[in-house]
């Protein structure tokens, strides 16, 4: 897989990993744990994702 479509991979990752969260956090109940290990790995994404485009411009 080429640099960029890694990228393109990790993107899609983070973004529905977004939508997860904010439906996990609006129903009722919502479990807290959950919801921070969701966090957690949308942050791991998001600094590969930077450090992926970082390395790129370089």
């Amino acid at each position: 897989m080429s640099l960029e479509g890694h990228l393109e991979e990790l993107t899609e990752k983070h973004r529905l990993l977004d939508e997860e969260i904010i439906s996990e956090a609006a129903r009722p109940g919502s479990d807290d744990a959950i919801l921070r290990r969701m966090k957690q790995e949308k942050l791991k994404l998001k600094e590969e994702i930077e450090r992926i485009r970082s390395a790129t411009r370089h």
